[in-house]
């Protein structure tokens, strides 16, 4: 079966977002007050092939594992479909 996940991974709490603070920053100089604790993360799309739903996350959180999150400084959700 062909699913799609979706990974979003973010920074853990604690560690320094530098560009995160830049658009903090930022945003009231271009009228937006009243925003903080912007942090800045990124989303990851791909399509799988595996036997069932539960297959194709447990092989997404391993890529996350190996590849495509730090987990030391980031955390990550993944979402199958």
């Amino acid at each position: 079966m062909r699913f799609t996940a979706e990974v979003k991974v973010m920074l853990k709490e604690g560690i320094s977002d530098p560009q995160g603070q830049t658009i903090e920053r930022a945003l009231p100089a271009l009228g937006y007050e009243g925003v903080g604790e912007v942090r800045v993360g990124k989303r990851i799309e791909l399509k799988l092939d595996a036997g069932d739903i539960d297959e194709a996350r447990a092989k997404v959180e391993d890529m996350c594992n190996r590849l495509l999150a730090n987990p030391v400084i980031e955390s990550f959700q993944v979402e199958v479909s």
